[in-house]
């Protein structure tokens, strides 16, 4: 037994949809941690109250969903790298000095679950096709550069919203219009799918497989459903897919790690496990 009592949580506007206290509770039963995680709504009027009062009420840090990642980065005194590149902020650590330090772990998520899925996949063997340019597909992309990607194939329903993406990130991009979504696939090794079409209550994701190769992976990181049009349309064509919950789990390793000490594993009982919660 690991003698301590960390409090952790998600922090959100609304925040009841959050399925982040489930991987966590899941964890800390797991490895016997005597720790909380629980989902806090904070309205975006009162965030840097809350944010300025997490030493003084013993937290020991926090997730950010919708709709403060952008806005808390603002308040936190320090930045990483790798959050200052894309924009925004999904995890908070209280330092032993007080000061608060932010980091985006979605790249890092994105990447874990493809790997675990994938584990051959090289992000230098070929064109990558990202649909989308809101703040998954910005830490997705970045992800992908820095991962070797020769060449990153940005599609987006708003082109300026895709060129401004690839300007901030000054990358191997290139901007296609929507119109082209199905033509861009040509020789691509990945298809990413970072925007909501596809997802229960959304418009579906119109898009021709055809012209993907057999040897490429689509990966969409939708998970509501689990297996998506654009993902069954895949494996029709005997093409290999990954679904997007991994993406959710692996990301929420890095502040487990930091909050509780322990290094946490994505395994086969947490899926079941989070995928049963989803059908309640």
């Amino acid at each position: 037994m690991i003698n301590r009592h960390p409090k952790a949580g998600v922090i959100g506007w609304p925040i009841e949809h959050s399925l982040s206290p489930y991987i966590h509770r899941f964890w800390l039963e797991q490895y016997s941690i005597e720790g909380q995680y629980l989902p806090i709504a904070v309205k975006p009027n009162n965030l840097e109250n809350f944010l300025r009062g997490l030493l003084e009420n013993d937290w020991c840090g926090v997730n950010i969903t919708l709709p403060h990642k952008r806005a808390a980065m603002k308040i936190v005194d320090d930045i990483d790298s790798n959050a200052q590149r894309v924009g925004a902020i999904n995890t908070i650590i209280v330092q032993k000095d007080g000061s608060l330090k932010g980091t985006n772990t979605d790249g890092h998520g994105f990447l874990n679950n493809l790997r675990d899925y994938q584990p051959t996949w090289d992000a230098k063997g070929g064109p990558v096709v990202v649909l989308g340019a809101g703040g998954a597909a910005r830490s997705i992309v970045a992800a992908l550069i820095d991962s070797g990607s020769p060449e990153v194939r940005l599609v987006n329903r708003s082109r300026g919203k895709a060129e401004r993406l690839s300007d901030d990130l000054n990358g191997r991009i290139k901007v296609y219009n929507w119109s082209d979504r199905s033509k861009v696939l040509v020789d691509a090794r990945l298809l990413v799918n970072t925007t909501s079409l596809g997802m229960l209550g959304q418009p579906p994701l119109t898009i021709d497989l055809n012209n993907l190769p057999e040897h490429a992976i689509v990966n969409d990181i939708v998970y509501t459903p689990i297996t998506t049009d654009l993902l069954r349309n895949a494996q029709k064509r005997e093409i290999k897919t990954v679904d997007g919950l991994g993406m959710l789990l692996h990301q929420a390793c890095f502040g487990f790690s930091a909050w509780y000490g322990v290094d946490p594993g994505v395994s086969i009982s947490l899926r079941t496990h989070i995928l049963n919660m989803m059908k309640n």
